[in-house]
């Protein structure tokens, strides 16, 4: 599996700080990513639906760490990037 593209979109918010979509092997993407600014620093939350009791539960999400670890370490380094670029909001 390769990632094969990643755009982010950068957002103006207190902890909120991108939007970000992932392909991989040009032919299945993941939308709604997200890039959060937390007590530790930025780290990549999966999509995730709201549930009847106020919980969250992710829709997508990699099955083991290697592959979470992948998928972080390339949106972290594409959102930088962007960044870098000056093409914050």
């Amino acid at each position: 599996m390769e990632i094969t593209e990643v755009r982010v979109t950068p957002v103006d918010e207190q902890k909120l700080k991108a939007y970000v979509s992932i392909t991989f092997d040009n032919c299945f993407v993941i939308r709604d990513i997200k890039v959060i600014n937390g007590n530790n620093g930025l780290f990549v939350s999966m999509p995730s639906k709201k549930k009847k009791d106020g919980t969250f539960k992710d829709t997508a999400h990699p099955l083991n760490n290697e592959t979470r670890k992948m998928i972080e370490d390339r949106i972290l380094k594409e959102y930088n990037d962007v960044l870098e670029k000056g093409t914050s909001v």
